[in-house]
């Protein structure tokens, strides 16, 4: 279940008022033309998500359509956050990619109101692995070739682990990321990454 849209049916603005609500149909105003509509809304079922900030976890609730279809990866709307699903549960705990929301048991997601933490590998001799955790921005975009600074480390970005794939050439955005790898070398730092220290509400 994506983020719901409503679009002019006139001249297609997405600029909408509710001038009215009565149960489940919807009286709406566009703020651009004036063109005044209805709309009926589909049935909707309260479903336990759990929400995950960090290492931390909230229960909550989210009301969605009971008719549509929800997916690993969709972004749901709840009353003080946005939340990206990575995992579906049905009834006898059994995991799945997509599936009627009827169907769902229980949802797991990734709240977008917190900074991604993401992985850092730097590969020093002697077969030395210096691994951080870092937060960044969901939107930051990382290069393959790009030097970076963590802690007293500098190092040449030469892979990215994202959620699907290993890239060595190319970008990637962090909300995509799982972990950076890269080996020392000298130069000036395009960014000096913050190190994460754990949970701060």
């Amino acid at each position: 279940m994506r983020k719901m849209e409503i679009i002019c049916p006139e001249c297609e603005s997405d600029n909408i008022k509710v001038i009215k609500e009565r149960g489940r149909e919807l009286t709406l105003k566009c703020r651009d033309c004036g063109y005044v509509w209805q709309v009926t809304l589909g049935k909707t079922v309260k479903i336990p998500i759990i929400v995950s900030k960090h290492e931390r976890s909230f229960k909550q609730e989210a009301e969605l359509p009971i008719d549509e279809e929800i997916a690993v990866g969709d972004i749901v709307e709840l009353e003080n956050d946005e939340v990206k699903i990575t995992s579906i549960e049905l009834e006898g705990n059994r995991r799945v990619r997509k599936a009627k929301i009827g169907e769902v048991k229980t949802l797991w997601g990734e709240s977008l109101s917190y900074p991604k933490i993401i992985g850092v590998s730097i590969y020093l001799k002697g077969g030395i692995t210096q691994s951080f955790k870092v937060q960044v921005n969901r939107d930051e975009e990382f290069m393959i070739g790009d030097i970076y600074k963590v802690g007293d480390f500098v190092f040449k970005l030469e892979k990215i682990k994202t959620e699907n794939k290993m890239l060595k050439h190319g970008k990637a955005t962090a909300e995509k990321i799982v972990r950076l790898m890269g080996r020392p070398t000298r130069g000036r730092p395009v960014k000096t990454l913050e190190i994460y220290r754990g949970h701060r509400d």
